[in-house]
């Protein structure tokens, strides 16, 4: 729909307010543990996954007095939400105790077959393996996953920030350059690959190979400079995936979960038919409670609410986003996608670039491989990474994680994928 031009740039501006918001998150977090009269307030503030919701608040209602209630609400109306609702759905599915206990399992499976000590081929293992799997079950879910894993095994031990923001980086780098070895699994691939005509094996012969190496040399990397703390057991808690441990679950219950998450995955595109699959699903497990852990209702709302607010704001952005992209050689756009993706969200920055006419095959492969390249260097940079923020965010000081150590740990697997992604 059109919108008033003054709308579009009282968005941008939203936008970039939101952007630092994200950025000072530790600062409402510090007030918030002041338990002042106003607590609760900066603790609501001090939630990344709120501060997108809020903002797009804030533009609806401005849309709503400058441009009339209609206008607003047929905007809202005519946005695709197809992204969030999914985002939601996998995760609560994925993070399920039956699902959990299924990749715990294989990834113990995997870690044997590695010469080396458990604890570090497990981790090597969680940082490959999963977000690989991303391919074939969606970034969401791998993500989610791997969070998980990397939570229960690694992250709930106090202190050692460093070793939690590393690994934190190279998970976020990993997930995102992970799923492009298919073509739907990868929101900035699935955006753009109907456009430009790419299929699965065109995916994995132009970008899957570099996907898989970078991903590999990543996680080895990271593995040996933790090796010592990994090796003595530092961070590592009593329950977790490196602990063999009796699965309670019944093989059917594990099917029947496989069966929800592959059925979500298959319609991620029909939102009523996902969303039913899900409410079935929350049914099933309320039947047989026992073999459940607690559901992630709450953590995947909140995702949901994030990635809902980043579209309403984002949408907005085409007026000056889609002639910038437009205008850059092939090898400028691959740097500019990267650096644009830390402040937008990649699925959004590959879809406006999949508007501009006449663009050649070397562009597109250069847009869509910066823009994933760069969705590991913020937690607003790639769909997935509000999922392992929501459920990693409590093992960090304060309860928070810093977007400045995260950008940090992020930059040198952004540069491996680069090079390799422009080899």
């Amino acid at each position: 729909m059109n919108m008033p031009h003054s709308i579009q740039i009282i968005a941008t501006v939203l936008f970039a307010v939101a952007i630092v918001h994200t950025f000072s998150v530790p600062v409402f977090a510090r007030l918030a543990h002041k338990n002042g009269p106003h607590a609760g307030m900066w603790h609501f503030l001090s939630e990344v996954e709120a501060v997108f919701g809020l903002w797009a608040f804030v533009l609806l209602v401005v849309m709503a007095m400058l441009a009339g209630v209609p206008t607003m609400v047929n905007y809202v109306d005519t946005t695709n939400f197809t992204e969030p609702l999914f985002v939601f759905a996998i995760m609560v599915v994925a993070a399920s105790r039956p699902i959990l206990e299924l990749v715990g399992g294989v990834v113990r499976a995997i870690a044997r077959m590695i010469p080396v000590s458990r604890q570090l081929a497990t981790y090597f293992v969680v940082l490959t393996v999963v977000p690989l799997s991303g391919s074939l079950i969606t970034e969401p879910a791998a993500m989610t996953l791997a969070a998980l894993l990397l939570r229960d095994a690694y992250f709930k031990r106090p202190g050692h920030s460093a070793f939690k923001y590393m690994t934190l980086g190279v998970l976020f780098v990993n997930v995102s350059i992970g799923g492009v070895l298919s073509a739907y699994a990868a929101p900035p691939v699935l955006m753009v690959a109907q456009t430009f005509g790419w299929d699965s094996a065109y995916m994995l012969t132009h970008f899957g190979w570099r996907a898989v190496l970078a991903v590999s040399f990543n996680a080895l990397i990271l593995t040996i400079i933790n090796r010592k703390v990994l090796a003595s057991g530092e961070v590592e808690t009593h329950r977790g995936v490196t602990q063999d441990a009796p699965v309670n679950v019944p093989p059917i219950t594990i099917l029947i979960h496989i069966a929800f998450l592959v059925g979500i995955v298959v319609f991620a595109h029909h939102p009523a038919v996902f969303m039913g699959l899900l409410v079935l699903f929350i049914g099933f497990c309320h039947a047989y409670k026992r073999f459940q852990s607690p559901l992630m209702l709450k953590e995947g709302l909140m995702v949901g609410f994030f990635l809902a607010g980043l579209v309403l704001l984002g949408t907005l952005q085409k007026w000056w986003l889609q002639d910038l992209l437009g205008s850059l050689s092939p090898i400028v756009l691959f740097w500019g996608a990267t650096a644009l993706t830390a402040i937008t969200d990649n699925a959004a920055l590959t879809y406006l670039g999949s508007l501009v006419e006449g663009t050649s095959e070397a562009w597109r492969y250069m847009l869509v491989a910066g823009a994933v390249t760069g969705g590991g260097l913020t937690v607003i940079a790639n769909a997935p990474n509000p999922a392992g923020f929501a459920i990693l965010k409590s093992t960090f000081d304060n309860e928070t994680i810093s977007p400045g150590p995260l950008f940090i740990a992020a930059l040198g697997p952004t540069l491996v994928a680069a090079a390799l992604f422009l080899y």
